[in-house]
């Protein structure tokens, strides 16, 4: 074991200072993947689970019961029927307020699910670029070993190449595992905006039921045009043919 260790640290210093960067690197993509795939998976596993017991107890009239549910179950789909449950409970609504909620609250738990995406994109498009800047100073020390020298021999050179290529390779493997966990991280999410478009399609079609039952009502707003000084009013209802008839003009 202490020999492995040995034998890294050596890598490492063998590397030059390229490896720093891509070292830390590296431990920032590891803590992203671990806190998304702890946070992906806490929303993922009650999606199914709370989208049933909210369809079951919100369709027999126990809308306290079902906001009691999402409120208590954590993810995104949960904070969706949350938000368009209150607003349902309260019996009467204006028009567009539940799409509007629903939308609203789905926009912002979006935002929480791609949190930590654009670290790992950025890290997986980097480390190879460190890696290669990385081998380009490992070639121009070699080089430099063979002006100095004013011959070309083998030792020379040999630790300008064994930079260039420990730089390299630690780039690829650095960017490899984090370009394979973005991947699966995005694939999980688009899992969940499905869950919470059916999340939303179940609120939006409750409000729909409860409206035609006489349990929900929903106020529409009218649109209303004003006139200046009956202008208006009184060229619409020409158009409309309504306009009283002229007055008969005088013959001379």
């Amino acid at each position: 074991m202490s020999g492995s260790q040995y034998e890294l640290l050596t890598l490492f210093a063998d590397g030059g200072a390229m490896m720093y960067p891509l070292v830390l690197c590296s431990l920032i993509a590891l803590g992203v993947i671990i806190a998304k795939a702890w946070t992906l998976w806490l929303a993922h596993k009650s999606a199914k689970e709370v989208l049933a017991r909210v369809e079951e107890v919100s369709r027999a009239g126990r809308i306290d019961e079902a906001i009691q549910i999402a409120s208590e179950t954590s993810g995104p789909t949960a904070a969706i029927l949350l938000a368009g449950l209150k607003r349902i409970r309260l019996g009467i609504v204006a028009e567009g307020e539940v799409p509007r909620a629903v939308s609203t609250a789905g926009a912002i738990e979006l935002g929480f699910l791609e949190r930590g995406l654009v670290i790992l994109a950025t890290v997986a498009n980097v480390a190879p670029l460190m890696g290669f800047l990385g081998t380009v100073a490992g070639m121009i020390l070699a080089f430099a070993a063979i002006e100095a020298a004013g011959d070309v021999d083998p030792s020379l050179v040999a630790g300008g190449i064994k930079v260039a290529l420990l730089t390299t390779a630690t780039g690829l493997a650095i960017a490899i595992p984090v370009n394979i966990a973005y991947n699966y991280f995005v694939t999980r999410i688009d899992g969940l905006i499905m869950d919470m478009e059916q999340g939303t399609q179940q609120i939006l079609n409750l409000g729909w039921d409860m409206e035609k039952e006489g349990k929900l009502t929903i106020v529409r707003k009218e649109i209303t045009r004003r006139t200046l000084s009956g202008v208006g009013s009184a060229s619409s209802q020409v158009v409309r043919g309504t306009a009283p008839p002229a007055p008969p003009v005088s013959e001379p």
